[in-house]
């Protein structure tokens, strides 16, 4: 049965199909919708699925399921294979009893923000074999052959994915649910095998790990998935042209060998660790010049380097090295085309119409990033930028850290708050560092609820401990939203759930905070008050800015007066829109037959921020029956 599936969703009808007992993630683009599809299944489902506080429990919960024999999936973004890391070094030397799938979606051309990272060298220095997804086909056998793969190896498997892959659409050819029997959790008591107690352990571990890894790619080299791919492949030619690609270029590579004519060798290498070495010396031996595809990193075209030195073979490598790709971004169809001419040493002709390319440039459009209309965040940072002002303070006096989230918008005009963005829960950290640098003036930390419970309470902690003078803004808006509205262990203040709610305010309490304010954003006197007394305050203030996300309360049809302009009032100044750049708000020029005024459409959430903002008294409540 053939399904029109993303990536994504064909990793979640994947792991269903390979009978997974345990799923655990965090939200994280653009890993984020495997889960989600699971999460509306989840009623039919016999299994576990959860969002965790962040991707190293994610990762734990998985990994336990695994020790005890069952079948378990983690999913995560790269960046969040960070912050993974550390128990994953750990647990790979160790193994599993059940199969145990890493799944991590890295993005090239950075479409969701964070580092352009390359998480192929994690699988190198974890000492874990990695399958690199080339298709939405791929996505659905790998994850199944993936399960496989672990339990004949008795270890972890890394599957990894981009942005390309994972969010786009074809067809996928759906196989039946395998049949495997229900196993019993199980767990046995092994110093040796369980802990890290001692060298001699460690040691054995180590050497037990280079064997599972060297056991994957026997294994690898004679697999054949359920729809018959192979995930090390070759084509041979007889000219002396080849190329040796990886990942997500497949797609678009086969598209321009199509669209020239092109017969030329290839070698796919869906195993991306460990590289299947032999397939390469054989391929190198038929071709005299070699192009590499690989986004982000040259991993790939560095191995073939040292291969052709060793079997004493001279040939020609075109890649990243001799500047023929960018290490940054993914591969357009251009950037494939360049590779190919260069590795032919001609050019590829096509009867391409300038003047269509040129009106689609046109058509591009500026995608402009704020916050949505009725946000509560908007609300927090006028009224921090605004007690900033009352407190004689200049804007570009007070550091103000941010995080990871739609809290960081507020980087953006026209609040341009936030001047720093590194990792999840670093806002905390970083603003300490500014204070026992010397910084005199108030230090503000500002962060996520969902980001928070993930990585924020261990900092906070900390500037508790070491007495820090700080000012932490929660803002909990209850979702963790930027990412689809996942749940977070805060969310049920808004929304009933089988799980239990954690209050913010309790647990600021319980990491020893004295001074806790809970604001709502839309009551932007009281919340410039309170600012400023938190700013004013010599030890650690907590300022929780509590306010449903704006897009979820709407579709839970929370209801609030709306807003319009008195246009006899409205004097054309634009200091709400200047100050709030809410998208309700249409300014109208002045023209000779009118004066300049500004009008509030339909969009119009209810915050009642432009009230506050509005010199002039001109914008007022709708009532009813008006």
């Amino acid at each position: 049965m053939k399904k029109l599936l993303t990536g994504n969703e064909a990793i979640a009808e994947g792991a269903i199909a390979a009978g997974v007992d345990v799923v655990a993630g965090y939200p994280g683009t653009p890993s984020t919708e495997v889960i989600l599809t699971l999460m509306a299944k989840k009623q039919e489902l016999d299994f576990h699925i959860e969002w965790s506080v962040n991707e190293k429990v994610a990762f734990e919960v998985a990994a336990g399921a695994a020790w005890a024999g069952k079948r378990a999936l983690v999913t995560m973004k790269m960046a969040g294979l960070n912050v993974a890391s550390d128990s994953i070094a750990n647990f790979s030397y160790s193994g599993c009893n059940g199969g145990l799938v890493i799944f991590v979606a890295d993005d090239p051309g950075v479409h969701a923000g964070m580092a352009e990272q390359d998480s192929r060298y994690y699988a190198k220095s974890m000492i874990i074999p990695m399958l690199d997804l080339a298709s939405q086909q791929e996505c659905w056998d790998y994850v199944k052959a993936a399960f496989d793969i672990s339990e004949r190896i008795k270890g972890p498997v890394l599957l990894r994915s981009t942005t390309d892959i994972a969010h786009t659409a074809s067809d996928v050819e759906i196989g039946k649910k395998e049949k495997i029997a229900k196993r019993e959790a199980y767990f046995e008591q092994d110093i040796a095998k369980y802990t890290k107690a001692g060298a001699a352990i460690c040691m054995t571990q180590h050497r037990d790990a280079l064997e599972r890894l060297a056991e994957s790619l026997k294994i690898v080299d004679s697999y054949l998935t359920e729809s018959g791919i192979k995930i090390n492949e070759s084509h041979l030619s007889p000219n002396r042209y080849g190329v040796i690609y990886g990942g997500a270029v497949e797609g678009t590579l086969r598209e321009v060998l199509r669209r020239f004519n092109l017969e030329i060798s290839w070698l796919k290498i869906g195993l991306i660790h460990p590289l299947p070495e032999e397939k390469i010396k054989e391929f190198l031996t038929n071709v005299d010049r070699v192009l590499i595809l690989e986004e982000l990193e040259p991993l790939i075209e560095t191995e073939v380097m040292r291969i052709a030195f060793q079997i004493n073979k001279k040939v020609d490598i075109i890649g990243k090295l001799d500047k023929t790709f960018s290490v940054s971004g993914n591969y357009s169809f251009i950037d494939i085309k360049k590779g190919l001419e260069s590795l032919l040493n001609k050019k590829l002709e096509a009867a391409d119409n300038p003047e269509i390319l040129e009106d689609a440039k046109k058509l591009q459009v500026k995608r402009p990033i704020s916050f949505c209309t009725g946000c509560p965040h908007r609300g927090t940072y006028y009224a921090l930028n605004k007690a900033i002002k009352n407190l004689k303070y200049k804007k570009n006096e007070i550091i103000i850290t941010g995080d990871i989230g739609c809290t960081i918008l507020g980087m953006n005009k026209p609040f341009e708050s936030c001047w720093t963005e590194v990792a999840m829960g670093a806002s905390i950290g970083l603003a300490q560092g500014f204070k026992w640098a010397g910084i005199e003036k108030p230090v503000i930390a500002t962060i996520g609820d969902s980001t928070f419970f993930h990585a924020g309470i261990p900092p906070l902690i900390n500037a508790v401990y070491q007495k820090v003078p700080l000012v932490v803004i929660i803002l909990d808006n209850g979702w963790t939203a930027m990412t689809g509205f996942e749940e977070n262990p805060g969310t049920t203040y808004f929304k009933e759930s089988p799980t239990q709610r954690v209050d913010i305010v309790e647990v600021c309490k319980g990491c020893g905070v004295d001074k806790i304010d809970i604001i709502d954003p839309y009551q932007s006197e009281e919340s410039i008050r309170v600012i400023e007394e938190a700013i004013k305050y010599p030890g650690v203030s907590v300022v929780v800015s509590r306010r449903e996300c704006a897009l979820q309360a709407n579709r839970r049809k929370v209801v609030l007066d709306k807003f319009r302009v008195d246009f006899d009032k409205c004097t054309g100044c634009r200091i709400c829109l200047n100050q709030l750049a809410c998208q309700a708000m249409v300014f109208h020029p002045k023209t000779e037959n009118r004066k300049a005024y500004m009008e509030i459409t339909a969009e119009c959430f209810g915050c009642g921020l432009c009230q506050y903002t509005c010199p002039t008294g001109a914008i007022e409540v709708i009532k009813d029956g008006e």
